[in-house]
């Protein structure tokens, strides 16, 4: 195992932060595969954290056995900036206060830059084209220069991925069954991780706005087969996916027990660790379109009243919840519109005037614009 410490540009004199990243399996580069997982890029979000600590002794110990055939890199605390963010108690992880940037949004796109620099390289070999473009990659990032914390974080955690076969970024939502989103390229790829981790939710999108990690890390590689893929051979590169470990307060030794060894067991799989997998179980709901999920929010204030669990199942004019406003003698009912999963909802229990209460995974896309929760 190695360890390496990515220094932050400084926010203030005296707080310089580091990004820790962890090295197991091979060390030969090109010639290897390799997996990018990262942990708690929202820095509230914990359960992808601990689910980290078990990964890195995992992985520990299937490099000592000699049975990584990828590298892999793990960066259990992706948000070293965020994790530092307190308000009279409460963790303030998601957004930059300085800013009021979402950590997980804004990553930097290189497609366009790399189209210009690699068009008359380019040739009929794939693997020849895959080398290309991750060394531009690596390129461009380096050559960057952050001008903030926010920024070098973002800079680095690119670096750290942008060469990846495969990039894992766990999350969790505010109360939600296991869920995870994806590019519908990527799916076929991903969904053996889907039924191993028994996600309830699979969420599938090229671009759902805003520009997150995982879909930065493949971003370049979609904009070059748009732009050269009749002439010459790009493959994905990057198969990328989010992992939700359920909500918030999911934190403990057995879940994350779990979906750590879901995640060895899917390596395994594929092929990255030497050994047979078990036959995962199979796949509890279907893939949908992100722009078919239906986000319901609450027309009113007043008090959240849950009708339907999450992980149900819910049909168009079902009530899954009301809003009582004790003031007015007044219980507004919730309904759905659509059928599909209720795979999240809100944590807390009382709700301003047009929050959202819940998301619903429906097969029909009707969203356009900006697909994921700002």
């Amino acid at each position: 195992m190695q360890v390496h410490h990515h220094r932050l540009v400084g926010a203030a004199l005296g707080t310089q932060r580091a990004i820790t990243s962890y090295g197991f399996g091979p060390q030969d580069g090109e010639l290897s595969r390799k997996v990018y997982i990262q942990a708690s890029l929202h820095a509230d979000e914990l359960p992808g954290m601990v689910v980290a600590w078990y990964l890195k002794r995992r992985f520990a110990e299937l490099e000592a056995e000699g049975r990584l055939t990828a590298r892999v890199v793990l960066v259990p605390v992706a948000n070293p900036a965020g994790l530092n963010q307190h308000w009279f108690g409460a963790q303030m992880g998601r957004f930059e206060l300085r800013s009021g940037q979402d950590f997980n949004r804004r990553f930097p796109e290189f497609g366009p830059a790399l189209a210009l620099d690699l068009k008359h390289r380019l040739t009929g070999d794939a693997a020849h084209n895959a080398r290309l473009v991750r060394a531009a990659l690596r390129g461009h990032l380096s050559a960057l220069r952050a001008a903030s914390e926010l920024e070098s974080q973002r800079i680095e955690l690119m670096k750290l991925a942008c060469d990846a076969d495969l990039v894992i970024d766990l999350h969790c939502d505010w109360e939600a069954v296991a869920h995870l989103y994806t590019t519908p390229d990527a799916w076929p790829t991903i969904e053996p991780l889907a039924r191993h981790l028994g996600c309830a939710a699979q969420l599938l999108a090229d671009v759902s706005g805003g520009e997150p990690f995982d879909e930065a890390c493949a971003s370049a590689w979609r904009y070059l087969r748009g732009a050269f893929g009749d002439r010459f051979p790009i493959p994905m590169g990057t198969t990328p996916v989010t992992l939700e470990l359920r909500g918030v307060r999911d934190v403990s030794h057995d879940l994350a027990a779990r979906d750590a060894q879901a995640i060895v067991d899917y390596l395994t799989q594929i092929g990255m660790i030497a050994g047979e997998a078990p036959e995962p179980p199979p796949l509890r709901h279907p893939a949908t379109p992100l722009a078919g999920c239906e986000y319901v929010h609450a027309p009113i204030s007043g008090v959240i009243l849950h009708r339907r669990e999450i992980g149900e199942t819910v049909r168009a004019d079902d009530i899954i919840a009301e809003v009582l406003d004790p003031l007015d003698d007044r219980l507004v009912p919730l309904v759905a519109q659509t059928e599909g999963v209720l795979y999240a909802r809100h944590w807390t229990r009382f709700a301003t005037a047009g929050m959202l209460v819940a998301r619903i995974a429906g097969r029909d896309a009707a969203r356009t614009g900006d697909l994921l929760v700002p």
